[in-house]
């Protein structure tokens, strides 16, 4: 009910907006002779989603577009990038980036966006909607596999290892935790997964689940963590547990994550290619306000990396502080 009652009052408001602004879609938020393309992220304050912005940045310079890059303060505010969405659209850009915080609520302002002309590119995440004309993604299924692969590696096929995964609302959040678990159950029967337990991202709230979750499981063994956040948030809840011996990996990159693995706290982690995801949005974006064909995915890439090939040049590419 939460979601249909957000994504009314955001129609409602974009409807209102786009009756007094008038014209049609083009890139009226642009400024000058350049095209204009919005851009709505899941969140801004992760080393990840700047990493995202900076190849944003980097494509629209060379590109010659302009473009706004937001997203909400945490990535549980549903209702605040609902918001944003609503008046990205009503700026009536040339195209627009989108990635989902929840891959439903915003279907009837994507709607919105088709009727408007507006080509709609995904990014991150996809959404339940064929407006998007592609997403631009790591194979998030295949990435958590990967991790999966590892963490049983690293156990000998035993123990029981918990999850905590940013959200189920979202494609990279169902994602992340589904490769995991399908892979476990497959590969690894020995191993016992602990049901997921979903920390928002934030780090400070999975730091708390994760102490909860060591408290209640003595014998637990590992800890998989799904993005930057659930990983920073888990590394506190482990340290301020006073548990040892744990197993853990965890997902994107960032300071504290490289840290950890550096100095052997954390075994591993997969770290997408963020700065690449900005560049091939925007690459796709421009496309669509030509009319170009585009595919129905950008598979933007992903590498596992520990402390054996942590300063291989090819990780280093992929990297972010």
């Amino acid at each position: 009910m939460r979601r249909t009652r957000l994504a009314a009052v955001a129609a409602a408001a974009l409807a209102l907006t786009l009756t007094a602004c008038g014209g049609q879609a083009g890139g009226g938020g642009g400024g000058g002779d350049q095209p204009y393309i919005a851009i709505v992220s899941k969140g801004f304050q992760h080393q990840f989603w700047q990493a995202v912005k900076k190849g944003a940045d980097q494509e629209a310079a060379k590109q010659g577009v302009t473009i706004t890059f937001e997203g909400p303060a945490t990535e549980s505010d549903i209702e605040a990038q609902v918001t944003m969405l609503t008046n990205a659209l009503a700026k009536q850009p040339a195209a627009l980036g989108f990635a989902a915080l929840d891959s439903k609520a915003a279907a009837p302002l994507l709607a919105q966006a088709k009727s408007l002309n507006i080509p709609v590119v995904a990014f991150d995440s996809g959404v339940d909607s064929d407006v998007p004309l592609t997403t631009a993604a790591t194979d998030n299924k295949a990435a958590a596999a990967e991790a999966a692969k590892h963490m049983a590696e690293a156990l000998g096929g035993t123990g029981k290892v918990a999850m905590v995964v940013h959200d189920q609302t979202s494609k990279s959040g169902t994602d992340r935790r589904d490769g995991f678990t399908e892979w476990m159950r497959t590969n690894a029967p020995g191993i016992e997964l602990l049901e997921p337990q979903y920390g928002g991202g934030d780090q400070a709230k999975s730091a708390d689940i994760t102490k909860s979750i060591i408290s209640a499981n003595p014998d637990l063994t590992g800890i998989y963590a799904a993005n930057e956040g659930s990983a920073v948030g888990v590394l506190k809840g482990v340290q301020e547990s006073g548990a040892t011996g744990l197993t853990i990996i965890g997902f994107d990159s960032g300071k504290d994550q490289i840290d950890a693995i550096k100095d052997g706290t954390m075994l591993g982690a997969i770290t997408q290619d963020p700065v690449g995801m900005g560049e091939q949005l925007v690459q796709a974006a421009v496309k669509a306000t030509k009319g170009e064909q585009l595919p129905k995915v950008i598979d933007t890439g992903f590498f596992w990396y520990d402390k054996s090939n942590i300063d291989d040049a090819q990780i280093q590419a992929v990297l972010y502080e």
